[in-house]
């Protein structure tokens, strides 16, 4: 398993903006709760699937098998 960030680099500098700009949540999302503090629950959930392959929800992270 590989865990990285978008091969956009552009893409990457907006999210992380974003993510500083949060205090460390999901900008994509709009409730800041434990499960949507960046890296959130549902691409840890997905990352635990061993044939899971694809990028979290925001497209910051990607996971390669």
């Amino acid at each position: 398993m590989e865990i990285r960030l978008n091969p956009d680099n552009e893409m990457v500098a907006r999210l992380r903006e974003g993510l500083r700009r949060t205090g460390g949540y999901c900008p994509c999302k709009r409730e800041h709760t434990d499960d949507n503090y960046c890296m959130c629950r549902e691409f840890r959930e997905q990352i635990a699937d061993p044939n899971f392959e694809g990028f979290c929800h925001c497209r910051l992270y990607y996971k390669a098998k």
